[in-house]
């Protein structure tokens, strides 16, 4: 299982997602994708909704992807959006329940995280305690390219703790004629020793990473 998270709101999780899906699917491995709760604003387009683009890079449609019942028409997180919505309120361990999978079993699922690995996704829990609980193989952690890089970071990886080891880093939006974006590349690659890859441009080489540590 993968675990996709980012170093804070759009990032890119979800297209960094949806383009490794599409090119495990090339590659003729069998993936499923999940978006345990996901939040809008009420009038954006249904076709940009997490569950929508996920389930259109991995076969699946978007209530299977993400159960009907955790879609909350506020840009909030998940848990505030409830609040503010006036519904049931969650808890990790909810979520963690309907966190349903194929029946065929699959050969790489992914696991897509709401906001920054901090941000709350259930009232009693982040995003990191919720990876911490579904204790995946591999975490990609998705990041803007450009100026704050390092920072953001180095602090989501020293707050993954012991899942720093299976991490793969996206350096998204990345542009090679950039100098900041080359020299971010550099640092955390050759001064902290990271897995990274970067897009677009290295989906394939994202593709084998993830595949590898799956």
């Amino acid at each position: 299982m993968v675990a996709v998270v980012g170093t804070g709101t759009d990032v890119g999780k979800t297209w960094v997602s949806a383009q490794v899906l599409r090119a495990l699917r090339s590659e003729r491995v069998s993936v499923a994708a999940r978006k345990p709760a996901q939040s809008f604003e009420p009038s954006d387009d249904p076709a940009g909704y997490d569950a929508t683009v996920l389930g259109a890079a991995s076969g699946e449609i978007p209530e299977t992807v993400c159960p009907p019942h955790r879609w909350y028409e506020v840009a909030m997180a998940p848990p505030m959006a409830a609040e503010a919505l006036e519904r049931p309120s969650f808890g990790v361990a909810d979520l963690l329940a309907e966190l349903q999978w194929p029946a065929d079993a699959v050969e790489v699922g992914f696991v897509e995280t709401a906001g920054g690995l901090r941000s709350p996704i259930a009232r009693d829990g982040d995003c990191l305690a919720f990876v911490r609980a579904v204790r995946p193989d591999c975490v990609v952690l998705v990041a803007d390219a450009g100026l704050g890089t390092i920072n953001s970071v180095r602090l989501t990886m020293d707050a993954l703790g012991d899942f720093a080891g299976s991490v793969v880093i996206v350096l998204n939006r990345f542009d090679d004629e950039s100098p900041l974006h080359r020299r971010n590349l550099a640092w955390l690659d050759q001064r902290d020793g990271l897995r990274i890859a970067v897009t677009p441009g290295g989906e394939a080489q994202l593709a084998e990473l993830v595949r590898t540590g799956s």
